[in-house]
């Protein structure tokens, strides 16, 4: 963006500067009009760049919901190891309703079923069922882009968390199995 010479300054205004306030003048406008060539041309190599980040830019879901899945998996898979407050308050409970059912003079095994072996059971049921919601949400992460958009593969992080998630529901339900059979820490039998 030069300055233009006189001559190209009295052409391009069309009209001849006689003194040096009108040269001046004429060279003030023909820079404001380089300018704003220069502004138009700039907008439009911008539109297209837009116009190219926009057809560039990944189109369908972000994966947002599938990460958000696989972690809910992973975390209801451990807590079906480690136990959850549902599981505690219905071991609880039903302890409750194995002492008010059960009468001083019944049998001490019939006492031990009622007061204890219930409870582990309730305990045992909802561990296994906070594990098989794991195993749920983790394997419909893990099909979901089956169904999705083709050619848009999943993170791998989403994919570890949810096989993380898938793994820590079988082994929940496979403890909670045995804990409601009475195979993994059955009650105690009474002589």
């Amino acid at each position: 963006m030069g300055t233009k010479t006189v001559d190209e300054a009295k052409a391009a205004s069309g009209v001849e500067a006689t003194n040096d306030e009108e040269r001046a003048e004429a060279t003030k406008v023909d820079e404001a009009s380089e300018a704003t060539e220069a502004r138009e041309a700039g907008a439009g190599e911008a539109t297209e760049a837009t116009e190219v980040s926009e057809e560039a830019a990944p189109k369908g879901p972000s994966g947002i919901g599938q990460g958000a899945g696989a972690v809910v998996s992973a975390a209801l898979g451990f807590v079906s190891l480690s136990g959850s407050w549902l599981g505690t308050v219905a071991g609880a409970r039903q302890q409750l309703i194995g002492q008010l059912r059960t009468s001083s003079q019944a049998s001490v095994a019939k006492q031990i079923k009622a007061v204890y072996g219930d409870a582990w059971h309730a305990t045992a049921l909802w561990a296994g069922l906070f594990a098989l919601a794991a195993l749920i949400v983790g394997v419909v992460v893990l099909a979901r882009p089956a169904f999705g958009a083709p050619g848009k593969p999943q993170a791998a992080w989403i994919k570890s968390v949810a096989w993380g998630g898938v793994v820590l529901g079988v082994i929940g339900l496979f403890l909670a199995v045995l804990k409601y059979t009475d195979i993994l820490l059955g009650l105690p039998t009474a002589s």
